[in-house]
């Protein structure tokens, strides 16, 4: 079915559903879908519609918890800016949630990665590297919320934190609980926020990201978050509850409200995962 052109991402109605993707010069639009593990990719199926710039399908019978992923065709002419490479999966801008981690690999890159030279054109499929992006039921019950609180600039007082950091250690929080937004929304912790006496809880990025190889290379890790690969998805790996990981948000962000307390997301726009021309081709850059 051709679907709608809104809301952008992947749209579940109940009963199937409705996929749709900004790209103002592909030429087609394949979407993926693949087995529970993300490991095969099980249909490819074209987008039948296009309404402006935006490519849209519907597919009935779909549920939460299907992996999936795009592959954008259009030019590869990297000196005007097009980077479409079929042969690379990429990840839903919109998605609202992703499986797995990406694996760093040649293939990854949408130019041969080991000349060092992107203006050539790479064929091997990322797929099974890339991470797979989750259809979500977005139903939450917020209990009556009326909506965000809005504290007056005047009035505000923030206490930023770090999801993972801030509950890691804290030996009066259940241990598989510690570090995730489960263990920052438990009872105890947002009563001892309250007592600081501050308005708002700003969270250092809780959107996923990815970690640079050359910090793996090291053993190390991206602990801040500055690499941003999702907009719209609450990493995974600060979740109790991986498969459900923005239902947990969510009720980590109702429980925060329920206190009085203001929540603001730390994003940074200016820069991605991808990094420069030289970066892989993970989600924007095919796109």
């Amino acid at each position: 079915k051709s679907g709608r052109s809104f809301p952008l991402g992947a749209a579940y109605d109940g009963s199937g559903v409705n996929f749709a993707l900004f790209s103002a010069n592909a030429e087609k639009v394949e979407l993926c879908l693949f087995d529970a593990k993300g490991a095969r990719e099980t249909a490819r199926i074209a987008l039948p519609e296009r309404t402006g710039d935006i490519w849209h399908g519907y597919l009935p019978g779909l549920e939460p918890g299907m992996l999936y992923g795009y592959r954008v065709h259009g030019p590869y002419e990297p000196a005007e800016g097009h980077r479409f490479n079929p042969n690379k999966l990429l990840l839903d801008p919109y998605a609202r949630a992703h499986a797995g981690d990406l694996k760093w690999n040649p293939a990854v890159f949408g130019y041969k990665m080991e000349t060092g030279d992107d203006a050539t054109f790479d064929e091997r499929d990322s797929a099974p590297f890339m991470p797979k992006c989750v259809i979500v039921d977005p139903g939450f019950d917020w209990q009556g919320e009326a909506g965000r609180l809005s504290i007056p600039w005047d009035e505000t007082v923030i206490y930023e934190a770090h999801v993972k950091g801030f509950t890691k250690l804290h030996t009066g929080i259940e241990e598989k609980l510690r570090g995730t937004y489960a263990g920052f929304g438990s009872q105890q912790i947002v009563n001892y926020i309250k007592t600081l006496g501050v308005t708002s809880v700003e969270l250092l990025p809780i959107h996923t990201f990815i970690n640079d190889s050359n910090l793996l290379e090291k053993k190390l890790t991206n602990y801040w978050g500055y690499n941003t690969i999702g907009f719209f998805a609450p990493d995974p790996r600060y979740a109790s509850d991986v498969p459900n990981s923005l239902r947990e948000f969510k009720e980590m962000v109702a429980r925060l409200h329920a206190a009085g307390l203001e929540v603001i997301l730390d994003v940074v726009y200016n820069h991605t995962a991808e990094g420069n021309e030289l970066g892989p081709t993970l989600s924007f850059k095919g796109i």
